[in-house]
């Protein structure tokens, strides 16, 4: 008999990096346009404080692709009204909300055009669901 694998012990996404082209501009945008608070390790900032997930911007990386990369999507309250509010900040909407299964997804560009993800649960608002 095969001895059982030892748990992974994995517990959440802790940092999520992506490539940007202008370190300024893409810190300016997390700060100004999203309202982000930096995360520091020491008294270096690393990135980006969302929820309890570090994003890193990562300037020594390829250019921002239209392919994610990676793929990142953010957990919030209501996708629809967070859509609105991204318009509100003059942030482009690369995917207008829709509803997938349970959930309302869409996805705005950063400011280095870098796709993000947001979605929430469609059922509490009792939207029709494919």
């Amino acid at each position: 008999m095969s001895k059982p694998l030892p748990p992974l012990g994995i517990q959440r996404v802790k940092v999520v990096a992506l490539a940007v082209t202008d370190i300024d501009r893409a810190n300016l945008f997390y700060k100004k346009k999203l309202g982000l608070e930096p995360a520091f390790e020491g008294d270096s900032q690393v990135g980006w404080w969302l929820g309890q997930v570090i994003l890193m911007l990562k300037p020594d990386w390829a250019a921002p692709t239209e392919f994610p990369n990676p793929r990142v999507t953010l957990a919030t309250d209501h996708a629809p009204a967070t859509q609105e509010a991204l318009r509100a900040r003059d942030i482009v909407i690369a995917n207008e909300v829709q509803v997938y299964g349970d959930f309302y997804v869409g996805s705005f560009l950063d400011s280095e055009g870098n796709k993000l993800w947001f979605c929430s649960p469609a059922a509490a608002s009792g939207a029709n669901t494919r």
